[in-house]
């Protein structure tokens, strides 16, 4: 249920809802989209809805901001960010089909070269980072067509750590980074179809971390 507020809080009101289309935004939906991705009535945050109908200021409920920070992956500091009016920094973006092409990363994993799109994230402050758009069926259930993987090159990587990898053969693939030697780097299939992978490092050109996703 939504609540009512005094006017005198009309400018906050703004923002909060400022903050509820940028996160639709940000994960390519309409306010709309974004009410129904969290299990929300799909007119919840429609602009008729934000104001009574004496013209007092209404505010989504916490419930309801906590339902669609859960639906898209994102932090209650992302969405600060978003009230506050601050889109985060801007991260090159590349599908995964371009990844595995040579030219568009460096011998560590960072982005070079051009064909790079520019995309927003709230709350990554400083790190590089990159994102990769999902495309096939290889990653379900997890990654879906569309989300982006947010990618901390360079970074240490631990088992257990859901990553992004480069082979010597120039595959890029999501995986869940398992067991790791001298000898062996064991990654985890993500879809439940694909078998393990067994590589010896020599196989490896890279590792990342995924640090966000946006869905």
């Amino acid at each position: 249920m939504e609540n009512d507020v005094g006017s005198d809080l009309a400018m906050r009101h703004q923002d909060i809802w400022r903050g509820i289309d940028g996160l639709a935004e940000q994960n390519a939906l309409t306010p709309s989209g974004l009410a129904r991705l969290a299990g929300l009535d799909p007119t919840a945050f429609n602009p008729s809805k934000r104001f009574n109908k004496d013209g007092r200021p209404r505010w989504p409920s916490t419930e309801s901001v906590a339902a669609v920070l859960d639906a898209v992956q994102a932090s209650f500091g992302d969405f600060a960010s978003l009230v506050e009016g601050h889109r985060g920094p801007a991260a090159p973006l590349l599908g995964f089909a371009e990844a595995g092409r040579e030219g568009y990363f460096d011998d560590a994993g960072f982005p070079v070269g051009e064909g790079w799109d520019q995309v927003r994230f709230p709350g990554l402050g400083d790190e590089p980072v990159y994102a990769l758009e999902v495309s096939g069926n290889s990653m379900q259930p997890t990654y879906r067509p569309g989300d982006r993987l947010v990618v901390a090159p360079g970074g240490p990587v631990r088992r257990g750590d859901r990553v992004v990898v480069k082979t010597a053969g120039g595959e890029v693939m999501a995986k869940e980074l398992g067991r790791r030697t001298e000898r062996r780097v064991e990654l985890l299939s993500l879809n439940p179809e694909f078998p393990p992978l067994s590589l010896e490092p020599g196989e490896i050109l890279w590792i990342a971390r995924i640090i966000w996703v946006s869905q």
